[in-house]
């Protein structure tokens, strides 16, 4: 089991720009799959983006070109870069490892708004 602790979110423009932190409790994160979830209110939790060990990234469709998902094994902390924020990028982001622990983090609002 890795404790995962997400950070980062606050409330930002449309058009503005945040960097989410999910940092790791312990060294082995930079061999894990990570994933970026998020969850809008009212609304089932999206799969966003995700990091390998190797460095390869994917990401969702609603988010290609604008996010972008890195890791540096030295924090033991995987990043997630939000550019263009939309009204719809609004919602609870959380990391979680891939296949996913049972145990979610609290996760951090981001709340893109004018």
């Amino acid at each position: 089991q890795v404790q995962l602790v997400e950070s980062g979110g606050g409330l930002v423009q449309p058009g503005g720009s945040l960097r989410l932190s999910c940092a790791a409790s312990r060294s082995i994160f930079s061999m894990l799959i990570i994933d970026w979830y998020r969850q809008a209110p009212g609304k089932q939790r999206e799969w966003v983006a995700r990091i390998f060990g190797s460095g390869s990234t994917h990401y969702a469709d609603s988010v290609r070109g604008r996010f972008t998902i890195s890791r540096d094994g030295a924090k033991n902390t995987v990043y997630l870069q939000m550019n263009s924020l939309k009204p719809e990028d609004t919602a609870v982001y959380y990391c979680n490892t891939n296949p996913p622990q049972n145990a979610w983090g609290q996760g951090t609002q981001v709340t893109v708004s004018s």
